[in-house]
């Protein structure tokens, strides 16, 4: 059970603090209410772009590392396509330069030509050489390109295209930043060797007078049903032939999410799952094979990807990994199977959960999908979970008209 207390300020940011008297750190995070998905179609990466933006200097404080440093600390950031969090580790008798440093930057990032240029090219030299330049780097731009057609879950954090980059102007960063990032549509959680009454006194002090700004209304396309199968065959110069399967599954906040995760384990999880077993133990037409999930706020995706070995046709691979669906989708699965993913799952979450940094960060998302406390009863969900809710599921899932696969085949 985490413990925890809740308060807002009159700008309306939504304050949680979890005291853990057992460290002797503090852990201050804050989680902005905006993603990839919350982009202009034509201006994609934005978010992602702010990750590194938000490290160039605020207002007041042109460096952010060398305070952080002296205070003994350390400091990260990352994006996704639902949020992004920013987060400070130090000791916590340092926790108010914690308060200083991102209240600062929340209050206004010191905007020039220079930072954004700077930022630019990092950013730039990322995409290229994770994206373009590295083998298999467009996997999951072709696949959110052909299962996603109406939610702006069809393009990565790192941005649709290049270009978009390229061509960000000054005016365009700034309207992006004071859209998103202030105290309404912002979640702060401090954990660790800290006070509830002294992270009031902080919060009011550092935070209270920043502008609550507009809280951000969501207008998002909701993506149609599926209705008929999707493939897609690319070439190119890779070593081996890579296939991937993803089928749209259940938003973070419905029961078919925790179906659909237990699902995942029984066929993909680890050496001891059945694609595992059957696909590259028995049959050996896979070097590796997984399945997992997207973990998205809104409608995901379930994904199966396994890279084959040298030799094996691609269509034989698809039949096989068919057959173990065919396998899920036909039999209730055995108790004693359903025990242990339910077991390697509870043992994932408790063994997350011992870091004061994870937790921070899971209060604050739990906030932001609705109650901070889904914290508390996650683990009473996967385990009411039964074998034919499950079985109910998977068949929801592997319809062949839910299905998006791409055959990703070397050139060699």
């Amino acid at each position: 059970m985490v413990h925890f207390e809740k308060f807002q300020l009159d700008n309306g940011l939504r304050v949680i603090v979890h005291e853990d008297a057992s460290t002797p750190m503090a852990v201050l995070n804050v989680l902005y209410d905006v993603g990839a998905k919350d982009e202009n179609p034509e201006q994609t990466g934005f978010a992602h772009l702010f990750e590194h933006l938000m490290f160039g200097g605020s207002v007041n404080i042109e460096d952010f590392e060398s305070p952080l440093q002296i205070a003994g600390g350390e400091n990260n950031a990352f994006t996704t396509n639902d949020f992004t969090n920013y987060y400070v580790q130090l000791p916590a008798e340092n926790i108010e330069t914690a308060f200083w440093l991102e209240s600062d930057r929340m209050l206004s990032l010191a905007f020039s030509e220079k930072s954004l240029e700077v930022q630019r090219k990092v950013v730039c030299e990322e995409y290229k050489e994770h994206y373009i330049n590295k083998p298999y780097g467009d996997v999951w731009f072709k696949m959110r390109e052909l299962a996603y057609k109406e939610h702006p879950y069809r393009w990565m954090t790192i941005g649709k295209e290049l270009s978009h980059i390229e061509n960000a102007k000054l005016s365009d960063v700034k309207n992006f930043f004071f859209k998103h990032y202030c105290p309404i549509n912002a979640v702060l959680v401090v954990a660790g060797n800290i006070k509830t009454a002294q992270v009031k006194e902080l919060a009011e002090k550092w935070f209270g007078d920043i502008p609550s700004g507009e809280k951000y209304e969501r207008h998002l396309p909701k993506e149609p049903k599926q209705t008929e199968a999707r493939k897609l065959e690319v070439k190119a110069d890779v070593p081996l032939d890579v296939l991937v399967k993803a089928y749209h599954m259940a938003s973070r906040t419905e029961d078919g999410y925790y179906f659909a995760e237990l699902i995942t384990e029984v066929l993909g999880s680890g050496n001891s799952s059945r694609l595992y077993q059957s696909l590259v133990k028995e049959k050996k037409l896979f070097s590796s094979i997984d399945c997992h999930h997207t973990g998205s706020s809104d409608a995901g995706l379930l994904v199966i990807e396994g890279r084959l070995i040298k030799g094996v046709g691609i269509k034989e691979a698809d039949e096989a990994v068919e057959e173990e669906i065919k396998k899920i989708t036909a039999n209730v699965i055995e108790e004693k199977e359903l025990i242990k993913v339910k077991n390697k799952t509870e043992a994932a979450i408790v063994f997350e959960d011992m870091s004061v940094m994870n937790r921070a960060a899971s209060l604050a998302i739990y906030e932001l999908l609705g109650d901070a406390n889904m914290m508390n009863t996650e683990l009473a969900k996967y385990q009411s979970v039964t074998a034919e809710q499950m079985l109910v599921e998977s068949r929801k899932i592997f319809d062949e008209k839910n299905s998006n696969t791409l055959y990703y085949l070397s050139n060699n």
